[in-house]
């Protein structure tokens, strides 16, 4: 899901963005949130559809969209960073 960042009033809430952005509970990933990047300059992050993302970078509004890839290991393997003896 890609990734927005927005600008809201302090202590903004989910529904709050949602209200802001015109977007439903169906558009954003609503076990991520709505987090705080930096809340005294009112920047928030939200993940959102790939269909929310195309309308709000389209829209005029501001929003930046982001990728917001998986993070995990290279090839399925944990080494042991421990020298061996």
């Amino acid at each position: 899901m890609p990734l927005l960042t927005i600008r809201l009033p302090r202590e903004a809430t989910l529904d709050a963005a949602l209200r802001e952005l015109h977007l439903t509970a169906d558009d954003v990933d609503t076990a991520y949130g709505l987090v705080a990047v930096d809340p005294e300059q009112g920047l928030y992050a939200l993940r959102v559809t790939d269909a929310a993302a195309a309308r709000m970078g389209t829209d005029g509004s501001g929003v930046q969209v982001f990728a917001d890839p998986r993070i995990g290991p290279g090839n399925g393997s944990v080494r042991d960073p421990r020298p061996r003896a």
